[in-house]
């Protein structure tokens, strides 16, 4: 594999360490953000698109960005040290939402490898389980979970 000057190397499985732990860059959330996940999921709840419901009927100060898009921005986000994986596959992800995540709020996901086995089906390659914590600004965390990855061997293409 040829990697040009402003491509990092890619990490393979062998490379993997348990507890391995990284800090994504962070992503302010915008209500831009939250009009557009509702166009494009067809979720209008009250929850995300009407500041008054929310205030009146649920307690929190005002709308709340969807679970969904807080997870999808968190798997999104540049993570030094895992952005170079060589992922072969996204396997599973689960997520507790824990808090509201509101426009206005940045967010950091921290990232620590919890278990590494070999693959069954690919030689050198193997299934990685990372720890995942979204946390806001002021160290809020708003969600907690797992991904599960099939990562490459330095063989695979």
């Amino acid at each position: 594999m040829t990697t040009k000057a402003h491509e990092a190397e890619p990490r393979y499985f062998s490379s993997l360490r348990l507890g391995e732990k990284h800090v994504s860059a962070g992503r302010t959330v915008t209500e831009a953000d939250i009009v557009l996940f509702a166009g494009l999921s067809g979720d209008f709840n009250s929850l995300h698109t009407d500041d008054e419901w929310v205030r009146t009927n649920t307690g929190y100060r005002g709308r709340i960005a969807h679970g969904l898009l807080v997870l999808a921005m968190s798997s999104g986000l540049r993570t030094p040290g895992l952005d170079q994986l060589h992922v072969l596959g996204f396997l599973n992800t689960e997520r507790a939402m824990v808090a509201p995540t509101y426009p206005g709020d940045t967010l950091y996901v921290t990232q620590m490898i919890t278990a590494l086995r070999p693959s069954r089906s690919r030689p050198g390659a193997g299934i990685v389980t990372i720890e995942v914590e979204t946390a806001t600004q002021d160290g809020n965390v708003v969600q907690r979970g797992t991904d599960v990855l099939l990562v490459g061997g330095k063989d695979e293409s």
